[in-house]
């Protein structure tokens, strides 16, 4: 694991955006291609504002894997990952990506979406995840306790009164009410077969989970522990997420 440490966001952003997008150029290089895994949350802003604005990446040869989405929502939905992923990422890139996957929230048969984007993900290899930490400790939308056995690839999960609250916090829904109970989200497991993982976290509010993610034991309880156990972890924080860190770091 390499933790660092930054006084700015911004700073934070380009440091992660650095790691993850020369696994992408290695992967171009080696192999003609590269396979991402991309979160969308407000966390995630700084590093893809940095990634987005490096003009040595030819994007038409990365395909995009989407990491989690509420069920039942539509993609214009103002709240909906796929439309925000549009808004920081994909819609800002110099041309389309190679492809994208998006998760269909709103599909009318959701286990066959399920079932297609578990076959499309495991016929590959993902070279680098970038993802969050929430403020329950979970990653994707595998809060605890979370699986860490299920194989699938992608899994209906119901979402944890924490989880909801920061998503009502964060200003996506009008009311708690208006918040999903559902998501699907990529697996534990799934992400942990990603070659690298850029686990960009900033925010005071986030830094109880992470000092639990990162110091504490390996616990269901805390989901982003297991990503202790991955051996190319790779975590940006700002200062202000870093607060309760007792460990030195970069």
């Amino acid at each position: 694991m390499k933790v660092s440490i930054s006084a700015e966001k911004k700073v934070m952003g380009e440091k992660a955006a650095a790691c993850g997008g020369a696994c992408i150029r290695e992967a171009i290089a080696k192999r003609g291609c590269a396979y991402i895994i991309l979160a969308c949350a407000p966390s995630q802003n700084a590093t893809y504002d940095a990634l987005t604005a490096m003009k040595d990446i030819d994007w038409s040869k990365v395909h995009i894997f989407h990491l989690d989405e509420y069920i039942g929502l539509s993609a214009d939905h103002p709240a909906s990952f796929r439309l925000n992923l549009h808004k920081t990422f994909l819609d800002r890139l110099p041309c389309p990506p190679g492809s994208f996957h998006p998760i269909e929230g709103d599909a009318a048969d959701l286990k066959a979406m399920m079932k297609k984007l578990d076959e499309e993900i495991k016929s590959v290899q993902i070279d680098v995840a970038f993802v969050g930490i929430g403020e329950n400790g979970h990653v994707a939308f595998n809060d605890p306790p979370a699986n860490f056995d299920i194989e699938d690839a992608y899994l209906e999960a119901p979402l944890d009164e924490v989880c909801r609250h920061q998503q009502y916090g964060e200003g996506w829904f009008p009311t708690m009410e208006a918040v999903p109970k559902y998501a699907v989200t990529m697996s534990c497991r799934q992400i942990m077969r990603s070659s690298v993982i850029v686990n960009t976290v900033p925010d005071t509010r986030k830094a109880k989970a992470v000092a639990m993610a990162i110091e504490g034991p390996v616990t269901n309880m805390v989901p982003a522990t297991i990503m202790q156990n991955h051996p190319d972890y790779n975590v940006f924080l700002d200062a202000e997420a870093a607060a309760l860190l007792k460990g030195k770091y970069e």
